[in-house]
């Protein structure tokens, strides 16, 4: 049966376990490719993990002058082909998750790739294994909506533009799809306020 990737924020207690286990992989030499991000620190201590969403189609890919973001049949997007890879920094500026990150001592785009190494064969990916509160979860929908009160969404609108991906985020059951203004400033507390507010209390 099919399993997804789901992120949870209004779960996320900012542990950095998920960073850790990350780090532990050894498919990227022991740096993680993922990270906390706290939401807007001088208002709350909340926090959520930064993982690559795995567009369908992937922004990242579109503008690489040298064809070396690849995508996989069934839906995940890889990081950069090291052969390929000219250090143009053009997919850093593209994602509108703001996931790339150029490592200059490898002079390539590294990311999160799903553990692709683990997920194509059916494990879960390292931060899902460790993380504590759920708000990282691997698993079939029948298990997300049997657990969680909120439901995933996987389509982003950045104005006009509809972005849908292959990694969920969990939203209260009102709300169809994560609206971001492309017209007003984004701070970090935006996206606490699209996710399910009322937080562990309503999760079981």
């Amino acid at each position: 049966m099919d399993r997804n990737f789901y992120i949870d924020p209004s779960r996320c207690i900012g542990c950095n376990a998920c960073v850790m286990a990350c780090a532990e992989c050894g498919t990227h030499s022991g740096a993680s490719m993922i990270h906390l991000e706290e939401i807007q620190r001088g208002d709350t201590v909340q926090t959520t993990p930064i993982i690559c969403m795995h567009c369908e189609d992937p922004a990242c890919a579109a503008v690489c002058p040298s064809d070396a973001i690849k995508k996989t049949p069934d839906g995940v997007v890889q990081s950069s082909l090291k052969p390929r890879c000219i250090g143009c920094t053009n997919c850093v500026y593209a994602c509108p998750f703001g996931v790339p990150k150029y490592d200059t001592s490898a002079d390539q785009m590294m990311k999160c790739d799903m553990c692709y190494d683990r997920t194509s064969i059916g494990l879960r990916p390292m931060c899902a294994t460790v993380c504590p509160s759920g708000a990282l979860f691997f698993g079939t929908p029948e298990e997300i909506a049997e657990q969680r009160r909120s439901h995933p969404v996987n389509e982003f609108r950045f104005g006009t533009q509809v972005v849908r991906t292959k990694v969920f985020v969990m939203l209260p059951v009102h709300v169809p799809h994560m609206q971001v203004s492309t017209m007003a400033p984004i701070r970090k507390s935006d996206l606490l306020e699209k996710v399910n507010l009322v937080g562990l209390a309503r999760n079981r």
